[in-house]
């Protein structure tokens, strides 16, 4: 599987039950980043794509246990660390600051390698830094 996240200078991804993530390039850019491939969410993060986009996502609260190898999933709001033998590569998209936040990054990257790196200007925030892992 694929882990795709949002998350800010700490590494943070939530704080009380509210996204860091609601930004309409980062959506672009998800959707471009796994082409025709179904995205993997969760019924909240579903809620952020427009209704033309709805087509493009596998939406189940069990999406982590269910997407199969090479599939993406965008994750929010959960851990990440129990399913950690079975990513093949992850997504990361940082924010240049940090913010308030009750929910982390949990998958250590140590022992990865940073694969790509590029930046691109958000909606909410001046630059957005994408970076792309692998084992």
């Amino acid at each position: 599987m694929i882990l795709m996240a949002c998350v800010d200078g700490r590494n943070g991804m939530a704080f009380n039950c509210r996204r860091q993530s609601r930004d309409r390039a980062v959506r672009a850019d998800l959707l471009a980043e796994v082409g025709e491939a179904c995205l993997w969410v969760s019924g909240a993060t579903a809620r952020q794509f427009p209704a033309e986009e709805q087509s493009r996502l596998c939406v189940d609260e069990s999406f982590l246990e269910k997407a199969g190898p090479g599939e993406p999933c965008f994750v929010e709001d959960r851990s990440v660390a129990p399913f950690a033998g079975r990513v093949e590569r992850v997504v990361l998209y940082r924010w240049d600051r940090a913010y308030p936040a009750d929910l982390y990054w949990d998958l250590s990257l140590e022992g990865w390698t940073l694969a790509r790196r590029e930046e691109f200007p958000g909606f909410s925030h001046e630059i957005i830094t994408k970076e792309v892992y692998i084992p």
